[in-house]
């Protein structure tokens, strides 16, 4: 839903204003501010992290050759040794450094539009509703939003049945004997890695034919922990939802917590090392890999991923991780293992809305089809692709036009990327 702005009281007036406090919100309002903006970050719950924090999706997956990227990993990684714990205040801190402000508890309700350019937002806080002002808003809400609010065109789920990516409840096992324990980071290792009676692989198919668990949960991933005795758990899977959609975020939180404990108990019976684990640590909320896709300028393919395709309106470079493509209609990967990149780069037109103004795209909500954002999803290219949303809407600020103006030699100066596409 999206409001023409009549005279109201406005709570705030910002140059920048960044909804969502994930890693591609925090990069952005970082970038926003170092680049002079007065700028306000907003999130809807309690802490910044996004779903590093609030679904516990770790590790920090995926690469690329942007500074802010690495400098906000590296803050991380140097305090508790990458605790997940800490993450939110290791953003919250950067953020504050950078002289923005932060906003928690406080929900996108509504867009304000001037025509056909946004000027703001209002939203849903204990006060009530409040309205926010600005000339340059980043949708950094992962499912878009802000953009969805305005009108913006976009594209859900894969070619031909429109089916999504599953969603996860991620959490952690704790009492782990970690000299023994069993580490599994994806379904190609998993026919590697050997317990008693095969492979895991084997393992993990056999249980799903005995009953063991659930028809759909045919990898299970066992991922490293920093903290003693504990691993992290990717497996379970809830098809056939619509992280867009009330009743199937419910349906999804419900079945993957029931799931969750089921694969407890398979770890527990088949995992070496894992004999006398349990559930230490359930997620605030579940995992969503995949929702709307915003149409930009530009828009990003499968071939340009695999071809390693360079643009000199880059701004993001050398993005890389594989297209990971998790089964919309079953267990596993849709296709094999997950199909190998090579470095890529992101234009800047991925970043702006084709028919929308005064609006920036960040995160995985950027313009892409469905086995490209499977690569680019991933949080530390989102990452890279909020610190260019936000220099790009600093820039678009201070030089008075509009972020569709914004040339991306000046995105590229401001990030300290090559001018020169590699």
């Amino acid at each position: 839903m999206a409001t023409q702005l009549a005279s109201e009281s406005v709570f705030r007036d910002v140059d920048v204003l960044v909804c969502g406090g994930g890693p591609s919100g925090v990069a952005a309002a970082v970038a926003a501010a170092r680049g002079g903006a007065r700028t306000l970050i907003i999130e809807r719950y309690g802490r910044l992290g996004g779903a590093a924090v609030t679904s516990l999706v770790n590790p920090l997956m995926g690469g690329s050759t942007t500074p802010l990227m690495h400098e906000i990993v590296s803050r991380f990684e140097k305090i508790n040794c990458g605790d997940w714990e800490t993450l939110d205040l290791v953003y919250a801190d950067l953020v504050e450094e950078a002289g923005a402000e932060i906003l928690l508890h406080t929900w996108v309700f509504d867009v304000m539009k001037e025509g056909d350019k946004v000027v703001g937002v209002r939203v849903l806080t204990k006060e009530g509703l409040l309205s926010i002002r600005a000339r340059v808003t980043v949708d950094a809400t992962a499912d878009g939003d802000v953009a969805f609010g305005a009108g913006a065109a976009f594209e859900q789920g894969r070619e031909g049945d429109g089916l999504l990516q599953p969603m996860t409840i991620m959490y952690r096992l704790g009492g782990v004997d970690k000299s023994r324990g069993l580490l599994c980071g994806s379904e190609e290792e998993s026919h590697v890695r050997t317990v008693p009676g095969g492979t895991w692989h084997d393992v993990t198919r056999a249980a799903c034919a005995a009953g063991e668990l659930p028809a759909n949960v045919t990898v299970v991933r066992l991922y490293e922990s920093p903290r003693p005795g504990e691993r992290i758990v990717n497996a379970t899977q809830v098809n056939y939802v619509d992280g867009t959609k009330v009743a199937d975020l419910t349906r999804a939180e419900l079945e993957g917590r029931r799931q969750a404990r089921v694969i407890a108990a398979f770890v527990r019976k088949y995992a070496p090392g894992y004999e006398e684990s349990y559930i230490s640590h359930m997620p605030q909320a579940v995992g969503v890999r995949e929702t709307r896709r915003f149409l930009g300028v530009e828009y990003l393919k499968r071939e340009d991923l695999v071809s390693g395709r360079r643009w000199e309106s880059a701004v993001v470079r050398d993005a890389n991780f594989v297209i990971d493509i998790h089964n919309p209609a079953g267990g596993g990967q849709a296709h094999g293992f997950a199909e190998k990149v090579r470095p890529y780069d992101i234009p800047y037109g991925c970043l702006v809305p084709r028919s929308v103004d005064g609006l920036l795209l960040a995160g995985r909500c950027i313009s892409g089809s469905h086995d490209a954002h499977a690569s680019y999803r991933v949080q530390r290219i989102t990452m890279s692709i909020g610190a260019a949303a936000g220099a790009a809407a600093a820039i678009a600020v201070k030089q008075g036009v509009r972020p569709r103006d914004v040339k991306s030699l000046d995105v590229q100066v401001a990030l300290g990327l090559a001018l020169k596409a590699s």
